[in-house]
């Protein structure tokens, strides 16, 4: 089991970013949550299986259709196990 914290930086606001995070964390049977971070950014919590925490990462890399990632910081944690369902955090 892993923890990552993900920043996703560029066009990730208004194209369903967090929506689309949410759906693909829940079909990789993940706990954590996305929630938007100041302006242009998107934050991410996750805890799970490793290969199921990298697949989340490889899809913020790129985000849905309308979405255009400039970067992302990615930082692998020691899970805390204190997460629940993933949900979108407003």
């Amino acid at each position: 089991m892993k923890r990552v914290h993900i920043i996703v930086t560029g066009r990730v606001q208004g194209v369903f970013f967090r929506a689309n995070t949410r759906d693909k964390g829940r079909q990789l049977g993940l706990n954590g949550w996305v929630r938007n971070a100041g302006y242009d950014q998107v934050e991410v919590i996750a805890e799970g299986d490793d290969d199921k925490i990298r697949e989340l990462v490889d899809y913020c890399r790129q985000g849905p259709p309308a979405a255009h990632v400039d970067d992302i910081k990615v930082k692998f944690e020691e899970p805390k196990k204190d997460l629940g369902p993933f949900s979108i955090r407003y």
